[in-house]
Parts: C-alpha cells; structure tokens; sequence
C-alpha cells in the first residue's frame, strides 16, 4: 500500500463534493427523464426532472467558477499527448453539457407552444425565459441530441477511470475520490 498522494495532486473537497454531488444529479435525472416508468416514485418524474435540471444548472455554473480560480492537479506525467488531449477535451465536454443541456432545457419549457408549471420542487416558480416558440424547438433537439452525448461521455469518463484505476493502476481515480489512499 503506497502512501497517500500529495495534496497538490488530488482535487480539494469543494472540488470533489461538486464533482460528485453533480455526478449523482445528472444520473438521477437522466433516469427520471428515460425510464420514469421504471422507478417507482412517490412524486411526478418530469417536475421532478425540470427542477434538478436547475439544480444542475447552478451547481455547474458554480463548479465552473470554482475550477476557475482553483487549479486541478496535474494529469498524471504518465499520460501521451494524446491521452492527455483527450482528457482535456472530455472535461471542457463536460463542462459544456453540464451548464448548457439544464439552460437547453429551459428555453426549450420556456418557447412551448403550452407552458407547463416550471418550479424548484415545488417551493417555489422559476420564471420562464424571454424566447421564441423556434428557440424552444431548436433547444428540444439540442436537449435531446446533448442527453445522449452526455450519456455517451459519462460511459467513456467511468471507462477511463476503470482503466486507470484496474489496469494502469496509476492512482488518477483516488485523485477524486474523498480519503482514498492513493500511490503516485
């Protein structure tokens, strides 16, 4: 058992409570929003979907700001070039679906031809937003084509993190979890 990695080269816990707080949204509301039937639920899946939606979308906004000003750890020197270029882009992925599939979302619910009730868990409205009935079109298609890319990402990012931690065994995935013992 190696020692725990260096401060400097995990993320910090605000980093990971966003990370996996969001981490823990997005799969919820991707089930919510695909297979509401399967879930028995003791609430309406799609207000339900619609108000973590919000949720993710101010928590991702946050998460942006915080990676902004707080550096993450380096990428392990292991890396290729390309892998690392790979990582990069995933991440900016991310960061884009993460803020604009919720704002697709709202402009989509906000443009429908009939307006259904938007609100935060039902405490209170959230007001819908100034756009036209084609904006609201166009942001369907985007919210529906970015689930599928977002699903596809999140496949790829816990494949990659499965890699690193079971066969490169490089200690990349104790980057991010909370008091994971990690070997550099």
């Amino acid at each position: 058992m190696g020692a725990a990695i260096a401060p400097t080269r995990r993320y910090d816990r605000v980093a990971m409570a966003f990370h996996w707080t969001i981490a823990a949204l997005i799969l919820l509301n991707i089930a919510l929003a695909w297979k509401p039937e399967a879930l028995t639920l003791p609430f309406a899946a799609m207000p339900a979907h619609k108000a973590l939606g919000i949720t993710i979308l101010l928590l991702g906004v946050a998460r942006l700001g915080w990676r902004l000003v707080h550096r993450p750890p380096p990428l392990a020197p292991t890396l290729t070039a390309p892998v690392r270029a790979l990582a990069r882009a995933s991440h900016a992925l991310f960061y884009v679906l993460m803020i604009g599939l919720p704002l697709a979302g709202w402009i989509m619910v906000s443009g429908a031809e009939v307006r259904r009730p938007l609100d935060w868990f039902g405490l209170f409205d959230i007001p819908y937003l100034p756009v036209s009935r084609s904006a609201g079109d166009v942001a369907h298609k985007l919210h529906e084509t970015g689930a599928f890319l977002l699903a596809a990402l999140i496949a790829l990012h816990v494949a990659a993190a499965l890699r690193h931690q079971f066969v490169l065994r490089d200690g990349t995935m104790a980057r991010m979890l909370p008091g994971a013992p990690f070997r550099a």
